[in-house]
């Protein structure tokens, strides 16, 4: 038996440890897996197969049947452990709080597997997706966030990209750039606020 280098004792003569890979997974096994990822991390029901069909892809299978992700993303969701509906208005929710707009929202939970109307809800109302704008403009320390509008056309261009990357609407971008003030951009967020509550 040799010794590593903090002097611990090897089980291997040229003084690394063989990690042991673990054993195929089976229906049990299989289950756990997605018990403990749901108890872990919120996740939607298509983020909960591809994680059970990459351990598969890592482990195999012991069993003769092939195994049966979507029975078990089923009983998940039938349990509430998963809940496409809450995952997507959280990460929807949480997106906006960040300066996302729709477009990115969209994308994030299509990668995500959410239904189509799961995320066209998730992208928020007129003025949640107006708060998220100025949300992106107070986080970048763009204008009205900044000392002064900025007229340099090639700056300008640059923010624009910048919008435009994070998902907002062209419509809303322009309507921030030419904002007069701060004031006039919080009036023009908040205009449908009445609307978007009936």
């Amino acid at each position: 038996m040799s010794l590593t280098s903090s002097g611990r004792a090897s089980g291997r003569a040229g003084g690394t440890r063989q990690k042991s890979l673990p054993p195929p997974l089976d229906s049990p096994a299989l289950d756990a897996l997605a018990l403990t990822y749901v108890a872990r991390f919120a996740t939607s029901s298509g983020r909960l197969s591809t994680y059970l069909k990459r351990k598969l892809r890592e482990r195999g299978w012991a069993e003769e049947v092939p195994p049966d992700v979507a029975a078990v993303v089923a009983r998940m969701t039938e349990r509430r452990y998963v809940d496409d509906a809450a995952y997507a208005a959280a990460k929807g929710e949480g997106l906006r709080r960040r300066g996302y707009g729709a477009r990115r929202i969209e994308t994030a939970l299509d990668h995500d597997g959410i239904a189509a109307p799961l995320r066209a809800a998730a992208r928020g109302s007129e003025t949640e997706r107006r708060h998220a704008v100025m949300a992106f403009a107070r986080r970048k320390r763009f204008w009205p966030y900044s000392a002064e509008p900025c007229l340099d056309p090639a700056v300008r261009r640059k923010h624009l990209a910048a919008y435009l990357r994070a998902g907002h609407g062209l419509d809303h971008v322009r309507r921030v750039m030419d904002a007069r003030d701060l004031d006039d951009l919080e009036e023009w967020a908040d205009e449908h606020a009445e609307d978007d509550l009936e």
